[in-house]
């Protein structure tokens, strides 16, 4: 009787290295263009609900090539705050969304961020692309809006949004991947009553 044939067992070790392989790939892939959402949590103020969020991602090389081209790319950060009802569907209480635009200005050879009526500019993309990642201390819902006995959620999303490129162009991306950046999250709240400010000691 022949030995056992050793090929087989060797194949399927090399189907598997394969596999795994294949997944690094598609993981490095999806990774490069989405957008990692690395801090995402609320807090209770005195004057409502403020939600910080970081991300972290990287400009598609076709958005960047738009952007050179004089086209301004948006980004938008949307919060919904919902809350609980076992008696029927749950209550959107508030919503609020910030708009960032990112432009090339070819004189001055710089990157602009607007947002809020706010400008900044950047000698380079990494930095104009780091001020739009996040934000700190966002007041999304005022207190009247957040009763203490309620059960709330809320909806986050973050996103390039294409809907806001000129026409023409949002018709040549189709089905296009490379122009995907966007992150999703629902998060529960845990209000809790905001921190009363220390008294004021008496001067001796």
């Amino acid at each position: 009787m022949s030995p056992p044939s050793r090929s087989v067992p060797l194949r399927a070790w090399w189907q598997r290295l394969t596999l795994v392989g294949a997944l690094l790939v598609l993981h490095g892939w999806a990774l490069a263009q989405g957008v990692a959402l690395q801090l995402l949590n609320a807090e209770r103020a005195e004057d409502g609900l403020a939600v910080s969020f970081s991300t972290r991602f990287e400009l598609p090389r076709q958005a960047e090539e738009a952007l050179l081209k004089g086209v301004a790319i948006y980004f938008v950060a949307e919060v919904q705050v919902l809350r609980s009802r076992w008696y029927w569907r749950d209550a959107r209480v508030a919503q609020a969304n910030r708009t960032w635009r990112l432009t090339w200005q070819p004189l001055t050879r710089q990157y602009r961020v607007s947002t809020g009526g706010l400008h900044q500019s950047f000698d380079t993309l990494g930095e104009a692309i780091a001020s739009l990642r996040g934000v700190s201390g966002w007041r999304v819902a005022d207190a009247k809006e957040i009763e203490d006995d309620g059960r709330y959620y809320l909806e986050f999303s973050y996103k390039l949004d294409t809907a806001q490129l000129p026409r023409p162009l949002q018709i040549g991306l189709g089905g296009s991947q490379g122009w995907t950046l966007s992150v999703d999250r629902t998060l529960t709240l845990t209000l809790e009553a905001p921190a009363a400010p220390p008294p004021n000691k008496p001067q001796p």
